[in-house]
């Protein structure tokens, strides 16, 4: 074939064309056809994505750390206040009002280092807020084990509460934000059973170390996810959020493993951020908004007033108040392997009998326990004086110290309390 080209003379003649010419031609038009049709195909071929949770399981891990922190520091007083009761420096020993202010100043930390967590959230990242509340959780734990004064033990207290409301508010958003659609339900039970195994291991260590080494051991786990954090990625939800996709591309991809589709998950979340709308004050008016934070937060509200967190952190004194035949330590721990069970029995439930059967069930359990309690300590005899007040209630192992003996004859009703307070830990 032929095709007419212009000299520079303006003059039109044929130009002939080769053989070889025309087949590079039509090979350089395939090449073309086939570029185009490989931009147009996905990037990994259906049915070959792999997804790896490996690592997502050791950033769950390293930020859950935090919730064990939390439960460990929530339940300290228990097995501390009888040591206090009868301490030697008199600077730190320890009465009614003391052991009040002791046991309830945490709760004024978490409610700070909460609101705290709500704005460093959306500033710094999750990730770093995480980061962060190892910092007074790990001086808190400082000033309980090295305290010469009451004053530091309660400042003691109030840092390790505000690491753990930080916590409290940061973890499971980071957990959930980070896990994949398929194990995301499972990951986000963690925080929770890891709080309370945290709490059972305060209990268990209290058998064995002094209060003050309590307190040193209460440091390993917050710096130790401090560590493993400087090591794990971004939200990814996050990074998206503030525009820092590329970032957001390496935290997927490093979550989930190379041979994941971890690209159609990156575009699921833009769309995802890009179609949420802002709400005003004035939408809170709405049923659709109102209702919902009316029943979680009327839920929430009744059952701190069921007295959980008191029983939790003075838990051994009302044990030496119910006179239970079995020493209160062993009590406190018994009590503390029961609530770790009751949460990974509710979260294996959750999903098969409904939140709604659950609650209706605990909350009738809760009233049967409750019940049986309240009739046991006005039915038995008891010194009218307060418990945390009295050395009389002295637990056993410091009486021993002492050199006075200790062994109650068992009395089966003293078992009530004990299953009462199991029950409504369960």
């Amino acid at each position: 074939g032929a095709k007419v080209d212009d000299d520079d003379d303006g003059d039109a003649r044929p130009v002939r064309v080769t053989a070889s010419a025309s087949r590079a031609h039509t090979d350089q038009a395939a090449r073309r056809r086939g570029t185009m049709a490989g931009e147009r195909a996905p990037l990994l071929k259906k049915g070959s994505a792999s997804t790896s949770n490996a690592k997502l399981y050791l950033a769950t891990f390293s930020a859950v750390l935090g919730n064990f922190s939390f439960g460990y520091s929530l339940v300290y007083p228990s097995p501390v206040i009888p040591y206090l009761q009868v301490e030697d420096n008199p600077n730190l020993r320890m009465d009614t009002p003391h052991i009040a202010w002791f046991g309830s100043v945490f709760s004024l930390g978490a409610a700070m280092g909460g609101l705290g967590a709500m704005l460093l959230n959306d500033k710094i990242g999750r990730k770093m807020s995480i980061m962060i509340s190892a910092v007074p959780s790990t001086v808190g734990s400082l000033l309980l084990g090295a305290a010469q004064t009451r004053w530091m033990l309660y400042l003691g207290r109030i840092l390790t509460g505000i690491a753990s409301g930080m916590t409290a508010a940061s973890i499971p958003v980071y957990v959930s934000e980070i896990s994949s659609p398929s194990v995301r339900g499972v990951l986000g039970s963690c925080p929770q059973v890891t709080a309370v195994f945290g709490s059972l291991t305060l209990y268990a260590l209290g058998l064995l170390l002094p209060w003050r080494w309590l307190a040193v051991a209460g440091e390993l786990p917050a710096l130790l996810m401090l560590v493993l954090l400087c090591f794990m990625p971004k939200s990814p939800r996050y990074l998206i959020s503030k525009g820092r996709q590329e970032e957001a591309l390496k935290a997927l991809e490093w979550l989930r493993g190379r041979d994941a589709d971890f690209i159609s998950e990156l575009q699921k979340i833009e769309r995802s951020i890009s179609s949420q709308g802002h709400i005003s004050w004035s939408d809170l008016a709405k049923p659709c908004y109102y209702k919902p934070i009316l029943i979680s937060v009327t839920m929430r509200f009744f059952q701190q007033m069921t007295g959980i967190t008191p029983i939790l952190v003075y838990l051994e004194p009302i044990f030496h108040r119910t006179k239970v035949t079995l020493e209160p330590r062993y009590d406190a721990a018994l009590v503390g392997a029961v609530r770790l069970l009751s949460v990974m029995i509710a979260a294996s439930l959750m999903d098969r009998a409904g939140r709604k059967r659950l609650l209706f069930t605990s909350g009738f359990l809760m009233f049967l326990a409750c019940q049986a309690l309240t009739i046991y300590t006005h039915t038995t005899p008891c010194p009218s004086i307060n418990i945390t007040h009295s050395q009389l209630h002295t637990p056993f192992s410091i009486l021993q110290s002492h050199g006075v003996q200790q062994s109650p004859p068992f009395d089966p009703i003293t078992v009530i309390p004990l299953l009462s307070t199991m029950v409504i830990i369960f």
